[in-house]
């Protein structure tokens, strides 16, 4: 009897550890299964596009070299000039009666020189100044020099380098004083022994708009009187989708080779002339803004323009209008007859 007891006792044992066992199994078939962490690639970063702040055109990294601006001579003994095709910005203005001059910014395309380069005129060195370039010319009247000498703007005079073949030549197919070339090469030479920085910050750069419809009236030929002995005019290539300009009839070509200046926008501003001597000088404002006219593949718009951290640029009512990535040659004129003065066609020459 105890030994049928002692087997019970050890059977009832034997199904409770079996059940027990089950239980745990059943728990673990139970349990979630275990998730693979997933490693999430870090995303790339944007890539961040250089522009040249004048031309808009892509830059291979930031843009920091320090703007270069030359004083041209466009005297018709002068022309063509040498250089101009490499500007990425032209101002041309008067100087004494009804002959311009051109200030030419140099920043994206460097040439080996540039001229026949002429003397300082105060209007011109304050533009550079507010561009933050170095001013380069040759030979400026006293009181100028003394200007520039006391830091109105940061400049090399031709003067004192004149044929020194460093920062200034003679070329011997023209006669003075419409045969000096900078060459730039010496000008970041003597620059840097002068303290001048070869580098600055132009952020922001100008608006720039591409691939989109430019308003305006269509419009093909463009021209402007500055008084009986002097015109200027454009004449929109579809072909080329640019600008070719004209002195005086002339096509505005580079001398040694014959390449035209072709232009991505043209802007003619009006603003205050007043002569000061004898000799013909003037003072202009260039910062009060006004009317203007921008000339843009094709078309014009009737514009303003204003100074906008120094710089020149047309607004329709107080807001920027956009630049088209490329060269840009903008015309200082008289308010009278100003922006009226400017005569359009729509028939090439």
């Amino acid at each position: 009897m105890k030994k049928l007891l002692f087997v019970f006792i050890l059977l009832l044992v034997f199904v409770a550890c079996s059940n027990d066992n089950e239980g745990a199994l059943d728990e673990k078939t139970e349990e979630d299964p275990v998730e693979e962490e997933v490693i999430e690639e870090p995303a790339e970063p944007e890539s961040t596009v250089h522009i040249y702040p004048l031309t808009g055109l892509e830059a291979d990294e930031e843009v920091t070299n320090r703007m270069i601006a030359v004083m041209l001579n466009n005297h018709p003994e002068a022309r063509p000039q040498t250089g101009l095709s490499h500007a990425d910005k032209v101002i041309e203005i008067l100087a004494e009666g009804n002959i311009t001059r051109l200030l030419a910014f140099f920043q994206s395309d460097i040439p080996d020189r540039v001229g026949p380069v002429r003397s300082a005129r105060p209007y011109y060195f304050h533009i550079t100044d507010d561009y933050n370039g170095i001013y380069v010319y040759h030979g400026a009247a006293q009181y100028i020099e003394d200007m520039i000498q006391n830091g109105d703007v940061e400049g090399l005079n031709g003067m004192y380098y004149d044929n020194d073949k460093v920062l200034f030549e003679r070329s011997n197919d023209r006669v003075a004083p419409h045969n000096s070339y900078t060459i730039f090469d010496g000008i970041y030479k003597l620059a840097q022994e002068k303290g001048y920085a070869l580098e600055a910050n132009y952020q922001p750069p100008l608006t720039f708009v591409d691939d989109v419809e430019i308003e305006g009236d269509t419009v093909a030929n463009i021209q402007f009187n500055y008084g009986s002995n002097y015109s200027v005019s454009y004449i929109y290539d579809t072909q080329a989708a640019g600008y070719a300009r004209y002195s005086d009839g002339e096509q505005t070509v580079e001398y040694e080779d014959n390449t035209p200046i072709m232009l991505e926008n043209v802007l003619f501003i009006e603003a205050n002339h007043e002569v000061i001597d004898d000799v013909g000088r003037r003072e202009i404002d260039i910062d009060s803004g006004g009317d203007a006219l921008l000339l843009q593949h094709g078309k014009v718009q009737r514009v303003q323009w204003e100074r906008n951290n120094g710089r020149i640029i047309p607004t329709k009512e107080g807001e920027p209008v956009p630049f088209v990535p490329g060269q840009t040659w903008i015309n200082v004129i008289p308010t009278n007859p100003g922006i009226d003065g400017v005569q359009l066609s729509n028939e090439a020459e």
